[in-house]
C-alpha cells in the first residue's frame, strides 16, 4: 500500500525528486520581501512546500539560515533529528498520535543541523515545510560527516546514519 499511496501523492501534488532525499514541490512564495543583515540580499518573507519521503528514504543533515516549521499531513509518523546551535540533540516526532508524544507541527530553529526519517519504513510520510524568511538555496548547507562528527562527536551514530554524499541544490 505504501508505494501506491506515495505514488498517488507524487502525481496528485506534482512532486519532484529533491536533492536532499524524497520528493517536493514549492507551493508558496510571499510577494513581500524582507532585507535582513544576516542574509546576502532580500528574501521572500515566507515560502512553503510539500515534502514526501518513502520507505527508508531520509532527509540528510543540513541547515538553513531561517526558521523552518514542519507540518504533518499523511502516512507514517516521521522523526526530526535536530542538533541545535548549543550542540544538544532534540527529536520531534511528527504524526497524529498526540497521546504518545507525536505532534502535528515541529520547529527547526535557524542554524540548527537537522535530518528526518520515516518511522515506519513500510510506509511514506507527507509533510509540509514553511520557511521564514523564505527559502533561498544560497542559505542551505549540506552536512558532511567529518565536519559534523568533529563538531558533535557525542552524536556520531545519528550523524553517520543520516548523512548522504551528493551535490548541493
Amino acid at each position: 500500500m505504501k508505494k501506491e499511496a506515495a505514488e498517488y501523492w507524487i502525481n496528485k501534488l506534482k512532486l519532484h525528486k529533491h536533492p536532499e532525499g524524497g520528493y517536493f514541490v514549492e507551493t508558496y512564495k510571499s510577494e513581500k520581501f524582507v532585507n535582513l543583515q544576516e542574509y546576502n540580499g532580500p528574501r521572500h518573507a515566507c515560502t512553503a512546500m510539500y515534502y514526501l519521503l518513502v520507505g527508508d528514504e531520509f532527509s540528510s543533515f543540513h541547515r538553513i539560515k531561517s526558521d523552518e516549521l514542519w507540518h504533518f499531513y499523511a502516512g507514517s509518523s516521521l522523526t526530526l533529528y535536530i542538533i541545535g546551535t548549543d550542540g544538544k540533540l532534540n527529536k520531534i516526532r511528527l504524526g497524529t498520535d498526540i497521546d504518545n508524544g507525536e505532534t502535528f507541527q515541529g520547529v527547526v530553529k535557524s542554524g540548527s543541523w537537522f535530518a528526518a526519517s520515516i518511522n515506519d519504513h513500510d510506509s511514506y510520510s507527507l509533510i509540509g515545510c514553511t520557511v521564514s524568511p523564505g527559502f533561498d538555496s544560497s542559505d542551505w548547507e549540506l552536512g558532511e560527516f567529518e565536519t559534523l562528527n568533529n563538531a558533535y562527536p557525542q552524536h556520531k551514530s545519528i550523524i553517520e546514519k543520516y548523512v548522504k554524499r551528493f551535490s548541493a541544490i
